[in-house]
C-alpha cells in the first residue's frame, strides 16, 4: 500500500524537464541580462565577428534565381574558426544568468543600409527580433539605435520578454554588430528548438 502511495510522487518527479516551465520575474531578467550585455560588449571580438560570413555567402545573399528560391540559404557559408570562436563566447555569456538565456549576434550588411542578419543564434533560439528562416531582414529600430549610438538598449516589446542589446566593437573602436542577450519570464526550453 505504501508503494502505491509513493508511486504518484515518484512519477511526478520523473516528468521530463522539457514539460516543466520555470517562471522568472521580469525585473530579474532585466537586471541579469543588462549585466550580460555589458560584459558581452567588452568580450565579443568585432574583428573576429567580421570574418564569420564568407565572401561567397555575401555574394549570394541578395541574388535571386527563379530556379532556386533558396539560393542565399544554400550558399550561406561561414569561416569555421571565426564562427566557433564567437559562438563559444556567446554560449559562455549566456551561462552568466541564473535562468536559461541566449546571447545572439546581429550584424549589418555592408552596402545594404537598413538591412541586418542574425549571424549567430544561440541554443534556445530566443529573440524578440529574428523572423524564423530569414537570412536578411530590415534592421529593427532598437538595433539601429545601438548601431548608431553605441548605447545599450533594453527592449520589452513582447510581454514577458526581455532583450538587452549592446554594441560589438572592432579593434579600432568601430561598432560592427550588436549582441542580443535575451530571455523570457516563462521558459519552455524546447519550445523554440526545431
Amino acid at each position: 500500500m505504501k508503494t502505491l502511495c509513493l508511486l504518484p510522487i515518484l512519477l511526478s518527479s520523473a516528468i521530463p524537464a522539457r514539460a516543466q516551465q520555470n517562471s522568472v520575474p521580469v525585473s530579474t531578467l532585466r537586471e541579469e541580462l543588462e549585466n550580460v550585455a555589458r560584459v558581452a560588449s567588452a568580450m565579443v571580438d568585432g574583428d573576429v565577428c567580421r570574418r564569420i560570413v564568407t565572401p561567397q555567402a555575401e555574394e549570394y545573399m541578395f541574388k535571386a534565381d527563379p530556379k532556386n528560391p533558396w539560393l542565399a540559404g544554400d550558399n550561406y557559408d561561414v569561416d569555421d574558426v571565426a564562427f566557433n570562436t564567437v559562438k563559444k563566447t556567446l554560449i559562455r555569456l549566456s551561462h552568466l544568468t541564473t535562468f536559461p538565456s541566449d546571447v545572439n549576434l546581429w550584424m549589418p550588411i555592408d552596402g545594404h543600409p537598413g538591412k541586418i542578419r542574425m549571424v549567430i543564434r544561440n541554443k534556445n533560439e530566443m529573440s524578440q527580433f529574428w523572423h524564423w528562416g530569414d537570412i536578411v531582414q530590415d534592421t529593427p529600430s532598437p538595433v539601429a539605435t545601438v548601431l548608431a549610438t553605441g548605447r545599450r538598449v533594453t527592449v520589452t516589446d513582447h510581454p514577458g520578454w526581455v532583450s538587452v542589446l549592446a554594441p560589438v566593437y572592432d579593434s579600432v573602436g568601430d561598432i560592427v554588430g550588436v549582441v542580443e542577450a535575451v530571455s523570457r519570464e516563462k521558459i519552455d526550453m524546447h519550445e523554440n528548438v526545431k
